[in-house]
C-alpha cells in the first residue's frame, strides 16, 4: 500500500515504515503528526484518487530528527567588473517516518 501525500507544498510517494526528508516541519522529535491532504491512495490493484485530495484519507508520521542538509555554494561574478560576492546556504530538513495510511 503507498499513497502520494502533499507535504509542506511538496509531493511525495510513501508507503509505511518508510522514512523521508522533507522541508522543517513544526513539533519537536518523537512527535506524531498527521497529513490530511492524500492525492492518490492505492492497495495492490485498488486505486483511489480524489479531485483534490481523498476526503477521510490521511497519512500519519512521526518526526524522526531535525537536521540541515549539504552546503551550496552561491557565488556571483562580473567579469571585468572587480565584483564577486561568495555566499553559502543550508537546508534545513525534518525526517520523518511513515507510520501509517488510513482511508
Amino acid at each position: 500500500m503507498y499513497a502520494i501525500v502533499n507535504i509542506a507544498g511538496q509531493q511525495f510517494k510513501v508507503a509505511k515504515d518508510q522514512q523521508i526528508f522533507v522541508h522543517r516541519l513544526q513539533g519537536d522529535e518523537g512527535a506524531n503528526i498527521e497529513f490530511d491532504k492524500v492525492l492518490l491512495a492505492a492497495n495492490g490493484s485498488d486505486i483511489k484518487v480524489g479531485a483534490d485530495a481523498l476526503k477521510g484519507a490521511k497519512v500519519s508520521a512521526k518526526i524522526v530528527s531535525h537536521l540541515k542538509g549539504d552546503k551550496v555554494i552561491v557565488f556571483k561574478k562580473k567579469r571585468r567588473k572587480g565584483y564577486k560576492k561568495k555566499n553559502g546556504h543550508r537546508q534545513q530538513f525534518t525526517k520523518i517516518e511513515i507510520t501509517g495510511i488510513a482511508l
